[in-house]
């Protein structure tokens, strides 16, 4: 086969990957037509053919039937090609705005530590602070939070500073859930009793956490005590403690 030849089947599969990844986001088309097309960039198996399958995650379909099973038919088959399809997924998480489905898919594809590393690079591009769209960095740290991970949780401390509410939620409902205490409880008490934090629910989330782990408030009782909400008490020895009878 020629070089000419050759540059041009390059170019033949390029415009029909591009018109096969363009069949498969159209909320528009049948549903047999976008199958077709997945199914075509399936058996394509590139980078750029994957990355097309994923990108079916960022698009709703009107027929929520349908959707729904379409992206775990899309689910299934990157499932089965495995890690190797780690850079590609990595890629679509630095640029989707929703990253539930790729979020999944990589915690059974990757290694703890392929990740890790992934998820650690994501975040580095949604810092601590302001952002129209917080809910990118609300699925990744309630990813984190389902990770059991001693490196977890000094990844988590810095958005407890975060100026969007749902996000120091997540951030404190992450470390709740990593149960370390030498990393933990000091940040969330000091967000605790912080002027800046107005947010009830948090603060019931950390009394919670605290109460259900069993770790002590040192250093900040009184102050604790001030801010404290009417369900929960301090004991003697300062542990919080849910109050008889308050409801959960």
């Amino acid at each position: 086969m020629g070089v000419f030849n050759l540059f041009n089947k390059e170019g033949r599969d390029q415009r029909a990957r591009e018109k096969n990844i363009g069949r498969a986001v159209n909320k528009y088309a049948q549903s047999p037509d976008r199958m077709k097309a997945l199914q075509a960039l399936r058996d394509d198996g590139s980078h750029d053919a994957i990355y097309g399958l994923l990108r079916r995650f960022g698009m709703m379909y009107d027929k929520t039937i349908e959707d729904e099973q379409e992206k775990e038919w899309v689910f299934e088959v990157l499932l089965e090609k495995g890690a190797g399809i780690v850079p590609p997924v990595q890629k679509y998480l630095f640029t989707a705005d929703s990253i539930s489905w790729p979020l999944r898919l990589l915690s059974k594809i990757a290694s703890k530590e392929q990740e890790l590393e992934v998820i650690k690079s994501v975040l580095d591009r949604h810092e601590p602070g302001y952002e129209r769209d917080p809910t990118k960095k609300i699925q990744l740290l309630n990813h984190l939070g389902a990770l059991k991970d001693a490196r977890v949780p000094p990844l988590l401390v810095p958005y407890l500073a975060d100026m969007d509410e749902g996000v120091r939620y997540a951030a404190v409902e992450a470390m709740v859930r990593s149960g370390s205490e030498e990393i933990a409880r000091e940040p969330l008490l000091a967000q605790f009793v912080s002027a800046n934090e107005d947010s009830l629910r948090i603060r019931i989330r950390i009394a919670e956490g605290f109460a259900e782990l069993g770790w002590l408030v040192k250093g900040h009782r009184g102050e604790l005590e001030k801010r404290l909400p009417e369900q929960f008490q301090l004991d003697r020895e300062g542990h919080v403690k849910r109050k008889p009878g308050a409801e959960k």
